[in-house]
């Protein structure tokens, strides 16, 4: 995603990708697995495991680097708490890894749940 409404909120430049991770619906390891290839296109060869996630994070297309926008992450957070933990540990070495060409943001918001209105 190039253009668009999140590629000016970021100031993307040409050559820049942002791609979504949408971890809706995902409670476990094996699923969060399969939306990373998914969601971030990896390529065939990608093994669906932690070490192969970082690699293939500091392999994303984009000739000026890549941001990735993790959306609705909190059922996993709160079904797998310490996989959620090394997931974060893994964007952070690969940004680490990456300065400049790759960033990993994780939206706060984006619950399922709408608030209930409050007193009138």
């Amino acid at each position: 995603m190039r253009d668009g409404p999140l590629a000016a909120l970021f100031g993307v430049t040409a050559g820049r990708n942002i791609t979504v991770l949408d971890l809706h619906g995902v409670t476990d390891k094996a699923a969060f697995m399969e939306r990373c290839a998914s969601d971030l296109e990896l390529p065939a060869w990608f093994g669906h495991n932690w070490d192969a996630l970082a690699d293939c994070l500091t392999d994303l297309p984009g000739d000026e680097g890549t941001l990735v926008l993790v959306l609705r992450w909190q059922e996993y957070a709160g079904a797998r708490p310490r996989e959620w933990e090394t997931a974060q540990e893994v964007f952070a070495q690969a940004v680490d890894t990456m300065p400049g060409r790759l960033a990993v943001l994780v939206s706060l918001g984006g619950s399922d749940q709408r608030s209930s209105p409050g007193p009138g």
